[in-house]
């Protein structure tokens, strides 16, 4: 897999963390081992100049998702589809301060917007309760396995 990421944002981000969390995503979900993504961390005018741009909503925001070939999770009795996943955007400053205000943090608070931007770009989305259901349900597992994956590492 092809993980690029670039870190515009003024924080200090850990490329190399957000880029094994990416590769463990995009592994649990299927994503064909060629595909590409790109993450890039940025300040909170760029990311409210984007949000305005491409949401038509006012003020910064968390995580913004750009699929580019609209791939697909693979299915365990296919072959996954080669392409490109798309591009994140990704706010660190709005992170530090959800994670603050949910009592996690902010490398928790980048790591569940990785986990769900990477699902968006896979095409889940929650605006209807069903899909908000599956895609949330989804996004803890994903996020309890890779913490599990960590502990069970640094237990070693």
């Amino acid at each position: 897999m092809s993980i690029e990421i670039i870190d515009e944002s003024g924080h200090r981000l850990d490329v190399k963390h957000l880029a094994t969390l990416s590769r463990f995503v995009m592994d649990r979900m299927r994503v064909h081992p060629q595909a590409e993504l790109c993450i890039k961390a940025v300040d909170e005018d760029t990311i409210a100049q984007l949000n305005e741009q491409w949401m038509e909503k006012e003020g910064p925001t968390d995580v913004l998702a750009f699929p580019m070939d609209e791939l697909r999770p693979g299915l365990v009795t296919e072959e996954p589809e080669e392409g490109i996943l798309g591009d994140l955007v990704l706010c660190p400053a709005i992170a530090a301060t959800q994670g603050a205000s949910a009592g996690h943090g902010t490398l928790a608070e980048i790591e569940l917007l990785t986990t769900h931007g990477i699902l968006h770009l896979l095409g889940y989305d929650h605006a209807e309760p069903e899909e908000h259901r599956e895609m949330f349900g989804l996004q803890d597992r994903l996020l309890e396995q890779w913490r599990e994956q960590g502990r069970q590492g640094r237990d070693q």
